[in-house]
């Protein structure tokens, strides 16, 4: 077995059909310094991730009773339940199989934070957990504030000149990294690597899309936030800025 990296520790939930993979993933996992819980299907996932909410879900995207996508769906599109509320800022690696282009976009659109096939390196794997576990862990109770604009990571909640804004997982994740690099221009393929934060070749103008999603949210009956920087990318600042 590869010798794990150190770890830097948290508690993960991984959902995998497969017995051996439930043994021995969690096995290393547990070694390398992470408390590790288990599911075999999607109902004993969401049953797990409500009762003891985990910091990563490692999750298969082919399970018995409903795929990885549905899974992931259920936990962040479910608003009034504690689950949702409590859900919605974990992050999740899709662990499968399938390597097909889509499955990998369908997977980050619906807001996973990797993608990572069947076999894997279990170094590589600790790695990527690592990683995105320094970034949500860091300082996750940061409010990120702009002009009358207020996102609260922790609660992941926005809000503007006090008015909530319901975001979707992706859109939550574009503007926390537009809110980090206040004033700032950022590029279309640094948007992709911090908020897709995976190298899937598809149509750059993904990001376009998105940009126009959030203005529609955010810059409707206020001041301006998001400008675009023609042929460069886009900038989040204040009106007077």
């Amino acid at each position: 077995m590869t010798t794990p990296l150190p770890a830097t520790g948290g508690t993960l939930l991984v959902v995998d059909d497969e017995q051996t993979v439930r043994e021995l993933l969690p096995t290393a996992l547990r070694y390398a310094g992470f408390t590790v819980d288990t599911a075999a299907n999607g109902e004993q996932a969401l049953d797990r991730a409500a009762q003891h909410p985990p910091d990563l879900v490692l999750l298969d995207v082919m399970l018995p009773d409903m795929d990885g996508f549905e899974v992931i769906r259920r936990l962040r599109e479910q608003p009034n339940s504690a689950v949702g509320d409590r859900i919605g800022p974990i992050p999740v690696i899709f662990l499968t199989a399938r390597e097909a282009t889509q499955d990998k976009v369908n997977g980050l659109l619906l807001g996973g934070d990797d993608y990572v096939t069947k076999p894997f390196d279990l170094e590589e794997l600790i790695a990527r957990i690592q990683a995105i576990l320094r970034r949500t862990k860091g300082n996750p109770r940061a409010t990120l504030m702009i002009a009358d604009l207020e996102l609260d990571p922790e609660g992941h909640q926005v809000t503007r000149a006090g008015v909530p804004i319901r975001l979707s997982p992706t859109e939550f994740r574009l503007l926390r990294f537009l809110l980090s690099n206040p004033g700032s221009t950022v590029t279309k393929p640094q948007i992709l690597e911090h908020v897709w934060r995976y190298d899937f070749g598809g149509d750059p103008s993904i990001v376009d899309n998105y940009i126009s999603y959030l203005r529609r949210k955010i810059d409707n009956g206020g001041p301006k936030l998001i400008h675009t920087i023609h042929g460069i990318g886009y900038v989040m600042r204040g009106p007077r800025a």
